[in-house]
């Protein structure tokens, strides 16, 4: 029972921190030139993610000016540049097998008229 109340206390002292304007302001701006990131502001001093989000609510200058930023992870942008890339150099495959096909039929229609055989049958069996 000792211990119970013990840790209970323990758990119900909750130290309040307040952090300067100016602190925040210097925290924001480094988040704006992608300094540092909100997870690592919050591990370092502690802070939740949404405090630090209020933070960039309040006192972001690009906020004030209007201006969106969209915040997705560097290897997010990498892949998918990489899958456009990819989706771009299939297409020119795709495109070069169907002006192969076109061809070949091509050559067997003009060889099937030159010499009077019907190439597109397929024949079973011994000729």
């Amino acid at each position: 029972m000792i211990k119970s109340k013990a840790s209970n206390q323990s758990k119900s002292v909750r130290v309040s921190r307040y952090f300067s304007e100016e602190f925040k302001r210097k925290k924001v701006a480094e988040l704006e030139k992608k300094l540092t990131t909100v997870a690592e502001i919050g591990r370092q001093y502690e802070v939740s993610s949404p405090a630090v989000y209020k933070w960039v609510y309040k006192y972001s200058l690009m906020k004030k000016k209007g201006i969106k930023m969209v915040v997705e992870a560097d290897s997010d942008t990498t892949k998918i540049k990489a899958l456009r890339e990819h989706i771009a150099q299939l297409e020119q495959m795709l495109g070069q097998k169907e002006f192969e096909i076109d061809f070949l039929k091509k050559q067997m229609q003009i060889a099937s008229e030159q010499y009077g055989v019907d190439l597109k049958k397929k024949r079973s069996g011994k000729r």
